[in-house]
């Protein structure tokens, strides 16, 4: 009996069985509907079954990767080793006051709905934000002037023993699309936000603006996984990018868009190759051009 086979039988003890998929496309759970098949793929339903997970994976040694909503990453074609776990179904959202408490699994958006829901001030700047809580924190998100380190008030994570851990914001280093949380092995369960009260037709109107200017600038016709690259100081990468005459460009189902240099979409079932081929051009191109080193936002997972 190998590893996964002794985990499975184990974790299907604590978990449902429809929620421990073998061999599952990663392209399903993507918002570039890219990446090969993760050899198995869990998505627990509480932190209790997070922990058993994490549990079981560090007494077997199996490396576990911890995959949000999908909307910031890229998985490449030959998948994910050992198990994936989808945070997926970690989605309780409740308010209390001025402060909400959402699970990471939870989508912002979702979040700044409910500001909206209780008149509370401060998230709209998330109502266009695809990702996740979870993955919101881990690279401190922001849109139109805003980011989560704005009026996040702590973080609850946990490490890959199941320990769990609080973190008061100013333990987790946030700047500019950066977290404590990368490069270490603390898995973000919750996180907490304190808002202001305010009237709820202003921050509807300003979360409508805000929508309206998502909707028309960025490429929500077609898959991808945001924003590619981080904004270089003193310039925009969208900007560099469209100067560089790179819109357009394309390698195999993969295309630099058209409506926002920005952005790299998926037109014609591309692979992650095509995509990370693409990202290559075109930071090439800049640093050729400009001079300007292209920094990636976007994270890559998995085997080639």
């Amino acid at each position: 009996m190998n590893k996964l086979t002794k985990f499975y039988g184990l974790i299907c003890d604590y978990i449902k069985e429809e929620n421990v998929l073998l061999d599952e496309p990663i392209r399903n759970h993507t918002y570039t509907k890219l990446g090969g098949k993760a050899d198995i793929f869990v998505t627990p339903e509480t932190i209790e079954e997070l922990q058993a997970v994490l549990r079981h994976a560090q007494e077997l040694e199996i490396p576990v990767t911890i995959l949000g909503s999908g909307s910031n990453v890229i998985v490449k074609d030959g998948g994910i080793r050992g198990i994936t776990v989808g945070m997926g179904k970690l989605t309780s959202i409740t308010a209390s006051g001025n402060v909400i408490s959402a699970q990471s699994g939870a989508r912002i958006i979702d979040v700044s709905r409910m500001a909206l829901e209780h008149s509370l001030s401060g998230l709209e700047f998330a109502c266009g934000i695809p990702g996740s809580v979870g993955g919101a924190l881990y690279m401190n998100a922001g849109a139109y002037g805003g980011q989560i380190s704005d009026v996040l008030v702590m973080a609850t994570a946990i490490d890959k023993h199941g320990t769990v851990r609080f973190f008061e914001k100013e333990e987790l280093a946030l700047g500019y699309r950066k977290s404590m949380f990368q490069g270490s092995d603390y898995i973000i369960v919750e996180a907490e936000f304190r808002l202001e009260e305010g009237d709820p037709e202003r921050i509807k109107a300003k979360m409508d603006e805000l929508t309206e200017a998502r909707e028309s600038k960025q490429p929500l016709e077609y898959p991808s996984c945001g924003s590619v690259f981080k904004r270089p100081p003193g310039y925009f990468a969208g900007k560099l990018i469209q100067d560089s005459n790179l819109q357009g460009k394309r390698i195999g189902g993969a295309e630099v868009s058209k409506k926002h240099a920005g952005f790299i979409v998926n037109i014609d079932h591309a692979t992650s190759s095509d995509y990370l081929k693409l990202i290559e051009v075109v930071r090439d191109t800049v640093k050729k051009k400009y001079d300007v080193e292209l920094e990636t936002e976007v994270i890559v997972l998995g085997e080639d």
